[in-house]
């Protein structure tokens, strides 16, 4: 596995992944909503990624138990693109995120040498979150989508 980093200005993250499968493979962990929750680590039973459609469930991973993942999904593009618009950083339960306008997530796959996947996720629009959070929303995406790429990618070939 092989991760690349680019340069990012302070509204956009971009992280980049090859991962040692097909794009189908990829493309199955990535586009059934119940799949991505599982090494996103959110609880999706039941739900699916269609354009236009909000897909909703509490996140898993210790410690965020209290948090939702909650997006609605933008584009589908099977084997090739998924996208969908979130609240990055939601972690305040008092705090009413739909008044924010949501960053847009997009991934996009690529093959790549040796029946490989290059997996690349874009989140952009960080200069709309409100100023008060914005910086904290950005370091804490920037880091969960490090890893993030590196769970997708182990669950892609513990998969195979």
């Amino acid at each position: 596995m092989d991760t690349n980093t680019r340069p990012e200005t302070t509204d956009r993250i971009e992280r980049s992944i090859v991962i040692d499968a097909p794009r189908e493979s990829v493309w199955r962990a990535l586009a059934n909503a119940e799949a991505f929750g599982s090494w996103f680590g959110a609880n999706l039973t039941g739900q699916a990624f269609a354009a236009g459609q909000r897909v909703r469930g509490p996140i898993t991973i210790s410690g965020y138990e209290h948090i939702h993942f909650d997006v609605v999904t933008d584009r589908v593009e099977p084997q090739q693109l998924l996208s969908y618009r979130w609240h990055p950083y939601p972690m305040d339960a008092s705090v009413d995120y739909a008044q924010e306008t949501p960053t847009l997530v997009t991934f996009t796959l690529e093959d790549a040498p040796g029946n490989t996947t290059r997996l690349t996720v874009v989140e952009s629009g960080f200069d709309k979150v409100p100023p008060h959070r914005r910086m904290e929303a950005f370091r804490m995406n920037s880091n969960g989508w490090e890893a993030q790429m590196k769970n997708i990618a182990g669950h892609v070939v513990e998969s195979k």
